[in-house]
């Protein structure tokens, strides 16, 4: 065996021996309280319905995009789409990626230049931290949701600064405190970038809307792969910003197009979500459910999100609650270290709107029996 591959075993050992080690699960039959699909879009007949119906009336379009969109893969669908989506978020412009990942990425790797500084919350996206790696900027962390840090860091910022939060956070649930982030970033002549992955759809057109907040920050990412139910995502901006990311974001230039069958998914999503609030309703109800039934209960953690944690803390231990959980039916995850910082490990449960009050009803009766043994 040669060095690489005695480095890949060793390392993978390394995983195995502090029960780490990551692997890919087969479907399942399991109540979903584990997915992002927090309006039940990715499983819904009218949307798979709508978006064939919608297909069948451009029976010409191909199966792939033939290219990246500066060579053979743009298509004024697209373009069109784009003003659409931005025109539904109040924004002067936007940009189609193919992933969440590869909008954040695009952004944080080509926008911040050295001698810049990007000050990032400390349980921000992954992809968003591989951006900011990739860009030579001075990169500040500010503990999480902390004012008093986040000032710490903006008073050693030089050249353009960048602040990059999460309105709703993937692990915790919880959300930012937009306002006095974005009032903060005035006084210091810094820019916000705000990731809505987790809020569009559970917070109707996500927080930054919903705050009226708009105008105030300097750049939005919405994905299309969660609530939507579809995939692929939108850095939204103004035009001058989308000129630039079309010119120097790498994974938006030297990447194939997204297929029409894809974009026309989000188009139709999107429809979808403005012609009935009924599984926005039905998701926040499922959520107060939730949230009543463990209060008061050590570990849950405060979130108004779809996205429920409850540390605690351990591998082994984490591990062996979501096996009991899924044994009884529950498809519910165990969120390890070094995902989550160690001692934080949790049950990550995501509620939908699909989720009938009944499972809901017999996962918090579960978790109350067993979450003090």
């Amino acid at each position: 065996m040669g060095a690489p591959e005695t480095y890949i075993e060793a390392k993978l050992n390394e995983r195995k021996a502090a029960g780490t080690l990551r692997t890919l699960k087969p479907d399942n039959n399991l109540i979903d309280f584990c997915s992002n699909d927090y309006l039940g879009f990715a499983r819904s007949p009218v949307l798979k319905q709508n978006t064939e119906d919608f297909l069948k009336k451009h029976p010409a379009y191909l199966n792939g995009a033939t290219g990246s969109r500066l060579l053979s893969g743009n298509t004024n669908f697209c373009e069109e789409l784009e003003v659409e989506i931005a025109h539904f978020h109040n924004a002067e412009a936007g940009l189609i990626f193919n992933s969440g990942y590869d909008a954040n990425l695009g952004l944080f790797s080509s926008l911040p230049q050295r001698g810049d500084t990007i000050i990032t919350d400390e349980l921000i996206h992954a992809c968003i931290i591989d951006g900011a790696r990739l860009s030579y900027a001075n990169r500040y962390i500010f503990k999480h949701n902390n004012l008093t840090s986040l000032q710490e860091k903006l008073k050693n910022a030089k050249g353009n600064i960048y602040i990059a939060v999460e309105s709703v956070y993937s692990m915790d649930g919880d959300i930012a405190p937009l306002q006095q982030i974005i009032a903060m970033a005035e006084q210091y002549n810094a820019k916000v970038v705000v990731d809505e992955a987790h809020a569009l759809g559970v917070f109707n057109k996500g927080l930054v809307n919903g705050l009226g907040l708009q105008n105030q920050v300097f750049a939005r990412v919405i994905t299309f792969g969660k609530a939507l139910g579809a995939h692929g995502a939108i850095v939204l901006g103004s035009s001058i910003l989308r000129e630039y990311l079309v010119n120097f974001a790498r994974s938006f230039v030297f990447t194939t197009a997204a297929p029409l069958h894809q974009l026309a998914t989000v188009k139709v999503a999107y429809r979808l979500l403005q012609e009935s609030d009924n599984e926005q309703k039905q998701l926040q109800a499922n959520i107060s459910l939730f949230k009543s039934q463990l209060s008061g209960h050590t570990g849950l953690l405060e979130s108004m999100s779809a996205i429920q944690s409850i540390i605690l803390s351990g591998n082994e231990l984490t591990s062996q609650f979501a096996q009991k959980l899924q044994q009884a039916g529950f498809d519910v995850r165990p969120i390890l270290s070094p995902t989550v910082p160690q001692g934080t490990e949790r049950l990550r449960i995501c509620l939908h709107a699909f989720n009938t009050p009944e499972e809901i009803l017999n996962l918090t009766n579960l978790l109350k029996q067993n979450i003090h043994e």
